[in-house]
C-alpha cells in the first residue's frame, strides 16, 4: 500500500528545521514583551467576508489564493491568509476597543493556494504586530522598532534592509492616485496585461510591478511627493526623525507602495538579497482605514507581518535540545527504580531520558549519540549498594553515587 502523501505545499518539520521556527518565535516573544505588546490569539477560520473587505476583493489574494469553502450551514468562510483582517474584526467584535491604544503580538499558521517555492509554503507561519487606535507618527516609529531589534535578536540585522516610504493622507493619495492614472493611459499599450487591468481596479499596484516593461514605464512616473500636504509631510518627517533618533537605519524607496485606499501615510519592507526572490522579510504599514471598511469607525492602526520560515532560514541553526543525562536500568528491578530516579530528575529540573532497549553497549551508544552530557548506570548490584554509576560520556569518567544525590552529582 501507497503511503498516504501530504497536501501539496504543507510542510512536517522535524528536528533542526522544525527548531530554526521555534527559535523564531521565541525571539519574538522576548522582544514582544519588551515592547509591551499583549499577546493575542484570533481564530484560524473567519468569514470570507472579513478577508474580501479587508484585503480586497481584487486582489490576487482573495480572487486567486484564498483557500474558501462553504461549511454545513452553506456559510462561506476562509482559512486566514494573514492575521490583521482577524484582529480587526476581533478588535470591533470583542469590544477591545476598550484598551486603546492596543498592542498586540501573535503567532501561527496562516493558508493560502499559491505555488510553493522556496520560503513559501500554501501553510506558512506568520509573526505579526499591531498597534490601534494611535493615530501618531511615535506608533509607526515603534512598531518599525520592533521589527528592527527583532532582527537584532535573531542576529541578522545586518543583512536587512528597511525600506520606507509614504502613501500620504487621503488627500495626498487621491491626487497622486489622478495624476498615476494621466501617466499609465498615455503609455497603456507598452504596459503588461497584468497592469493593464490594474489601471482600471488598482494602479498603485502598477508601480510595484516586476516586469521589466512596467518597470521602465514606472521610472517616470509622478512621486508622491509632488503632491504631499503639508500634514502627510510633516508626519513622514516626524517618523523618520524617530527612527534616526532610535538609531534604527533606514532607506526611502518611493517606489514601495499599497494598492488598497485604506492604506495611509507609513509603508514599509525590510528586504534581504539573502533570500533570492523571496526577499521581504517584514512587511507592514499604517492602515488607517481598514476598520471603517469592516464596518467599524475611523480607527488608526499600524502594524507589521513576517514570514517565520524566511527568518528561519537566515538564522544560524539554533543548538540541539538534548538531555544532561540519559538513564540506562539493566534488569527488571532497575527498570522500576529507574521510573522513580527519572521523575525525580526531571522534577529538579534536569533534561533526563531513559534507555529502553538494547545491551549495555547499544544503550551507552544511544546515550552518546544523543548528546547527553552522562549517562546513568542502574543495575542490580548498584541498587544492592543503594548506588547508581554516573558516567561522563565526554571524559569516560565513572563513579558510584548514592540514589539519593544524583541531582547534586550531575549539578557538580
Amino acid at each position: 500500500m501507497t503511503p498516504v502523501q501530504p497536501v501539496r505545499g504543507m510542510q512536517s518539520l522535524l528536528g533542526e528545521d522544525a527548531d530554526r521556527l521555534a527559535a523564531v518565535v521565541a525571539a519574538f516573544d522576548r522582544v514582544r514583551r519588551l515592547y509591551g505588546f499583549r499577546r493575542v490569539e484570533v481564530p484560524t477560520v473567519e468569514q470570507t467576508q472579513v478577508f474580501a473587505r479587508s484585503i480586497g476583493e481584487t486582489t490576487d489574494v482573495v480572487s486567486k489564493e484564498m483557500y474558501s469553502f462553504e461549511d454545513r450551514g452553506g456559510e462561506s468562510i476562509t482559512l486566514r491568509p494573514e492575521f490583521t483582517a482577524g484582529i480587526c474584526r476581533a478588535y470591533l467584535s470583542e469590544g477591545w476597543q476598550q484598551y486603546a491604544p492596543l498592542k498586540v503580538a501573535t503567532h501561527g499558521s496562516a493558508f493560502r493556494y499559491e505555488r510553493p517555492q522556496k520560503g513559501r509554503f500554501r501553510e506558512f507561519h506568520q509573526l505579526d504586530a499591531e498597534i490601534i487606535g494611535a493615530a501618531e507618527p511615535q506608533a509607526d516609529v515603534e512598531i518599525l522598532s520592533f521589527g528592527y531589534q527583532l532582527l537584532q535578536e535573531l542576529g541578522i540585522a545586518e543583512g536587512v534592509t528597511l525600506e520606507l516610504n509614504t502613501l500620504g493622507d487621503p488627500e495626498t493619495r487621491d491626487a497622486w492616485r489622478t495624476a498615476l492614472v494621466d501617466y499609465f493611459k498615455a503609455h497603456r499599450g507598452e504596459l503588461s496585461e497584468d497592469s493593464q487591468t490594474r489601471l482600471e481596479r488598482n494602479p498603485l499596484r502598477i508601480l510595484d510591478s516586476k516586469d521589466a516593461r512596467d518597470k521602465a514605464i514606472s521610472a517616470d512616473a509622478p512621486a508622491i511627493d509632488e503632491h504631499l500636504t503639508g500634514e502627510a509631510a510633516d508626519f513622514f518627517a516626524a517618523v523618520t526623525a524617530g527612527l534616526d533618533a532610535a538609531r534604527v537605519p533606514w532607506k526611502r524607496n518611493a517606489g514601495l507602495v499599497r494598492g488598497l485606499d485604506y492604506y495611509r501615510h507609513t509603508a514599509f519592507e525590510f528586504v534581504t538579497d539573502r533570500l533570492g526572490a523571496q526577499g521581504t522579510v517584514i512587511a507592514g504599514g499604517r492602515y488607517d482605514g481598514l476598520i471603517e471598511a469592516l464596518g467599524g469607525p475611523h480607527t488608526p492602526a499600524v502594524g507589521w507581518a513576517a514570514g517565520i520560515e524566511r527568518l528561519g532560514m537566515m538564522i544560524d541553526a539554533p543548538p540541539a535540545e538534548t538531555a544532561s543525562v540519559a538513564v540506562i536500568p539493566l534488569g527488571e528491578r532497575a527498570d522500576a527504580e529507574a521510573q522513580r530516579i527519572v521523575a525525580g530528575l526531571r522534577r529538579e529540573g534536569i533534561a533526563t531520558e531513559i534507555g529502553y532497549r538494547g545491551n549495555m553497549k547499544k544503550r551507552l551508544a544511544r546515550a552518546n549519540t544523543s548528546g547527553a552530557k552522562y549517562a546513568l548506570i542502574l543495575g542490580d548490584d548498584e541498587l544492592d549498594r543503594g548506588q547508581a554509576q554516573l558516567k561522563n560520556l565526554s571524559t569516560g569518567e565513572q563513579r558510584g553515587v548514592s540514589l539519593d544525590l544524583i541531582a547534586d552529582a550531575i549539578r557538580q
